[in-house]
């Protein structure tokens, strides 16, 4: 009895071991990645960020995500160059309720910024994050809070999206 039970103890951990093999190999041969890591070309190592307000939320989430990524941040002008233009916050009336009052809104986060290869011509980018946002007259200082939370995560989602262009640049050309 105790042969078939260690018996099919191995033909279970073989069998579970090649299905973990093929899952890993089926993974890696997609080019899968874990979010938020990316490869930067050598070109972009060292940057150089500027921005309208240095100290601004959206600047410090770019500047973190970019050091997370490897990059080396620089205040020297002869490297790669990232300037953060303008950002904007907008919102497009979606629905109404019966009573005339507006039920819900699309908000729009719109960032613009230019990337600067080392000796190369600056090149505009755009990223933009949309958002459907219920507007509840009712429990208005909820939906404040609310679309507090709702425009820090668009503005992390357009620095994880900076960052993903800047990897996907290529700089040969």
């Amino acid at each position: 009895m105790r042969k078939y039970q260690f018996a099919h103890f191995l033909k279970f951990r073989t069998f579970s071991a090649t299905i973990l093999l093929a899952a890993l190999i089926n993974i890696s041969g997609c080019g899968f990645h874990l979010q938020s890591s990316y490869l930067t070309p050598p070109e972009f190592s060292t940057l150089h960020l500027t921005s309208q307000d240095q100290y601004s939320e959206l600047t410090r989430l770019v500047r973190e995500r970019l050091r997370l990524n490897s990059v080396t941040l620089t205040d020297k002008t002869n490297v790669a160059e990232l300037n953060l233009l303008n950002d904007s916050l907008s919102r497009a009336t979606l629905s109404f309720y019966p009573t005339g009052n507006v039920a819900e809104y699309e908000l729009i986060y719109q960032v613009n910024y230019t990337v600067t290869p080392p000796d190369g011509d600056p090149k505009e980018y755009k990223a933009e994050i949309r958002r459907d946002y219920l507007d509840d007259p009712r429990t208005a200082l909820a939906k404040s809070r609310e679309m507090e939370l709702l425009t820090k995560e668009m503005r992390i989602q357009a620095a994880d999206k900076i960052v993903q262009t800047l990897a996907s640049i290529d700089v040969s050309n």
